[in-house]
């Protein structure tokens, strides 16, 4: 008489069963129930979930700063390999983890801090090429390499930020005097504008007097008067007005006054009109005269 000892086997869906047959692999296991016979036929449970590994690796760059690398690097167990992943290899994560290391530790050298910073993905397909040639062999698909933090000493870092901040502050620096010299450059430009438009309006303002004066000169010697008494009229009036303005204002002008200030006022405007009437070279012979009269009765 003999009897037969039956178990059951179970998996779980994102697994697979590895069946050992007195020891020797002899197949896999879908997800679900299966009969088998212990001792002489087991199965042993292999995940094909993806998993993620974590690798920290010290380097020193170009410029001679120590950092630190975190890497993340995601993998699983490829389906048609898992005899090869499970008993060939005891443990991948220290396998891929050199991989890392070696790949950092020889690209890292070649660049600047700065530069490192700016190479992450070309360091990441690097990673991902090397670590992936690595395990395709032994069963195990690399699906994605992250490089998640590089960290320099924090003294590092505080010079960083300081050279940086004060990049900013020399270009903040650079800007603040292009903008006060456009605004000299305005101010200038606008104060020489306005002597400008001053002048002409000065210009004008005479023009007018000078046209009022002849336009005054030429209707009072139409009435009758003389040019020595039209001339003495608008000398009088503008010296009546000049004291009514002086006395109109806050403040007080002492003014000569005499009963000839008027007459002694119009001989000098009289002389100055002679004056600009006589041509220029008549001007210099007559000083020329003067000067040699004086030194020859000096």
């Amino acid at each position: 008489m003999s009897s037969t000892c039956c178990c059951f086997s179970t998996i779980v869906s994102g697994q697979v069963g590895a069946i050992q047959t007195f020891g020797k692999f002899t197949g896999l296991q879908q997800p679900g129930c299966a009969c088998i016979f212990p001792p002489f036929i087991t199965v042993q449970p292999v995940s094909l979930a993806l998993e993620q590994i974590d690798c920290r690796s010290t380097c020193k760059t170009k410029d001679n700063v120590t950092v630190t690398v975190v890497t993340a690097v995601q993998y699983r167990i490829m389906k048609d390999m898992v005899q090869t992943a499970v008993f060939d290899v005891s443990d991948p994560v220290p396998m891929m983890k050199a991989e890392v290391d070696s790949v950092l530790r020889s690209t890292m050298p070649t660049m600047t801090l700065d530069e490192s910073y700016e190479a992450k993905d070309k360091m990441v397909s690097q990673i991902k090429t090397a670590v992936s040639q690595a395990m395709a062999p032994h069963g195990h698909e690399i699906i994605n390499v992250l490089m998640t933090d590089i960290t320099a000493d924090p003294n590092v870092l505080k010079s960083m930020n300081e050279i940086n901040a004060a990049r900013r502050q020399r270009e903040a620096a650079l800007e603040r005097g292009e903008a006060d010299k456009i605004l000299k450059i305005k101010a200038a430009e606008a104060e020489a504008e306005a002597k400008r438009l001053s002048g002409v309006g000065v210009a004008h303002m005479r023009a007018a007097i000078a046209q009022g004066f002849g336009d005054s000169m030429k209707f009072m010697t139409q009435t009758g008067m003389s040019e020595d008494q039209a001339m003495h009229m608008m000398i009088m009036t503008q010296y009546l007005d000049t004291l009514k303005d002086f006395a109109g204002s806050h403040g007080t002008i002492v003014v000569p006054h005499g009963p000839s200030a008027v007459k002694d006022l119009e001989s000098q405007i009289r002389e100055g009109f002679l004056t600009s009437a006589t041509p220029p070279q008549q001007q210099m012979r007559s000083k020329g005269t003067a000067a040699a009269g004086g030194g020859l009765f000096g």
